[in-house]
């Protein structure tokens, strides 16, 4: 397993991304889709994870318009600050093909087998969503998803599996908003929703605030099992 540079190309350019390949020469693929926080040491310690679980995991740079490369944490109130400024600057649009097109790239590789899906978190998360309504992601997983609940629309275009993992007590998502959320999507054949009583935002990143190492267990190995399931 190692770290390394993969370019794609946009329509508009091209921007980098974090590549994790694992010890197998071919297997299947996952993109990661960062939080606000760019593709920082959190975003890559997933794709390492995913990796050594033998998947090769990608992980774009999806704010590269507005600046390529960002890698802040969550430590600090002016990588807050920026973090939010890098938000409200984000075109969901843009971005969603940022990973259709790290998606075919990722299909291209030689050490794909042309299985693919994707894991996103908080701002990822909507994009993960958004990647299983639009894209053709082979199994996509959300973590606390920003504003899914403005998307609910676009449910019937889900082709295949979509899992979501809602924080029960998420700052960034209301009560009203969780409540639209499943009683949209928890009878639809392609979705497996799973809530965690208790739990706030960003409950699975390590070293923030909310973290719940319980919770981020078991929202994870819910993850693997998806995947094991869905990209075999």
């Amino acid at each position: 397993m190692t770290g390394e540079s993969l370019t794609i190309s946009a329509k508009d350019g091209a921007f980098k991304a974090y590549v994790a390949r694992p010890k197998a020469a071919r297997g299947p693929a996952i993109v990661v889709i960062q939080e606000i926080f760019g593709v920082n040491a959190v975003v890559r310690e997933v794709a390492d994870r995913l990796a050594g679980e033998g998947y090769l995991a990608v992980a774009p740079d999806l704010f590269w318009r507005i600046e390529p490369g960002i890698d802040i944490t969550d430590q600090s109130e002016a990588e807050w600050k920026r973090a939010f400024e890098l938000y409200n600057a984000f075109d969901v649009e843009t971005g969603v093909e940022d990973i259709a097109a790290t998606l075919a790239a990722v299909r291209a590789d030689p050490g794909c087998n042309g299985k693919v899906g994707a894991v996103g978190y908080c701002l990822g998360g909507l994009l993960a969503f958004l990647t299983a309504t639009r894209t053709d992601s082979d199994a996509t997983v959300s973590y606390y998803g920003v504003g899914i609940e403005n998307h609910l629309g676009e449910a019937e275009r889900l082709a295949r599996p979509l899992m979501l993992h809602i924080a029960e007590e998420d700052g960034f998502v209301p009560k009203a908003a969780q409540a639209r959320i499943i009683a949209a999507l928890k009878d639809h054949r392609q979705v497996t929703l799973h809530t965690y009583p208790g739990r706030d935002h960003a409950f699975a990143r390590p070293g923030g605030q909310n973290y719940d190492r319980a919770d981020a267990e078991l929202a994870n190995q819910r993850t693997s099992d998806f995947f094991k399931a869905n990209l075999a």
